[in-house]
């Protein structure tokens, strides 16, 4: 699940939704209070409608912002079913280049070689930014709804709760929160279009505070190279 860390900045990029330190006060859940509990069968397939159903490059832009600067650029991920991404992202002229593979909730490389140690991911939001929902950990208190066009569940463990929204229309919503300590660490909200691929997506991180943009410019159908999951390859 999500964890809240001190955060170097350059390295945000890499995994586009990472957060950041010490998390202060935050709204509660966004799934209504009239939520009852829901079998695992239930919330997979909730889950499984978000799941990519094909292999897919998405091409986007990004714009990172703080209250001290902002930041942009261009990036790339490579999406394989059920939960593999490859993404790499740069700023101008190549500036800030950092790539990354990540598996479910867990990253097999990162370049640079150090962001690991530097910060950990919150792998819910991440996927979330591409309109993409996680399976729950074993032991959560589950709960959700759904009415009329919206299907709203949510994960309670011991410390986190991740909170999902997904609302059927023309774009396709898909709101993420999650909290840490009872703690909002972070805020996804994507637009989708009706097939799920991503037209925009924005994280916020109240903590900051500081918000990241990516607008999507294509999602392409293909096959990848084997290689591409391999590190040192553009």
């Amino acid at each position: 699940m999500g964890q809240c860390v001190r955060l170097d900045r350059r390295f945000l990029l890499v995994y586009l939704g990472v957060l950041g330190t010490a998390c202060h006060g935050a709204p509660g859940s966004v799934v209504p209070s009239g939520a009852e509990p829901v079998t695992l069968d239930q919330v997979s397939e909730w889950v499984a409608s978000t799941t990519p159903s094909d292999h897919r490059l998405h091409r986007f832009k990004w714009l990172f912002k703080d209250e001290r600067a902002s930041a942009g650029g261009r990036g790339s991920a490579r999406v394989a079913p059920p939960d593999s991404l490859r993404f790499d992202v740069a700023g101008p002229f190549g500036s800030g280049a950092a790539s990354a593979v990540v598996v479910g909730d867990r990253a097999l490389w990162t370049e640079p070689p150090d962001a690991i140690a530097r910060m950990v991911p919150n792998y819910p939001l991440m996927w979330a930014m591409f309109g993409v929902a996680q399976m729950p950990p074993e032991g959560a208190n589950l709960r959700g709804l759904t009415k009329g066009s919206t299907t709203a569940w949510q994960y309670a463990g011991a410390s986190d709760t991740v909170d999902y929204v997904r609302t059927m229309g023309n774009p396709v919503r898909l709101i993420t929160l999650v909290h840490q300590g009872g703690q909002l660490i972070g805020r996804a909200e994507a637009d989708l279009r009706s097939d799920g691929t991503p037209l925009k997506a924005r994280l916020t991180v109240p903590s900051a505070p500081a918000q990241l943009d990516l607008t999507f410019l294509s999602s392409t159908p293909g096959t990848f190279a084997p290689d591409i999951w391999l590190a040192h390859k553009p």
